[in-house]
């Protein structure tokens, strides 16, 4: 099965624009840089905000199920991507790869 490792590589804050548009928020991301995560099935980890997973997840899906170049040819790692989450204010960007195959993929064919 393989398993797909998700870091946290940058966090941005556009305060600026939070400041003309959002009403405030009590609880900011909580995600810091550097943080991991590891997916084997394609359930939302613990921890991760359920707007970045949304996000994050058909790329997660891709990659698991063998899915390779998704970017075709962008990425240097042919089994991985780059993706943010759609939070305006607050993107977060993530480096989802393949971390691990053993004999079975996650997916069914």
């Amino acid at each position: 099965m393989r398993e797909c490792k998700i870091t946290v590589m940058k966090k941005a804050n556009y305060t600026d624009l939070s400041e003309k548009y959002e009403n405030r928020l009590t609880l900011p991301c909580s995600l810091q840089e550097g943080q991991v995560f590891v997916v084997d099935q394609l359930i939302q980890p613990e921890g991760m905000c359920e707007s970045a997973w949304q996000t994050l997840y058909p790329f997660v899906m891709t990659l698991l199920c063998g899915g390779q170049n998704i970017y075709d040819g962008w990425m240097k790692n042919s089994q991985s991507a780059m993706v943010s989450c759609n939070d305006g204010f607050r993107p977060v960007s993530f480096y989802i790869e393949v971390i691990e195959n053993k004999e079975q993929s996650g997916c069914e064919q």
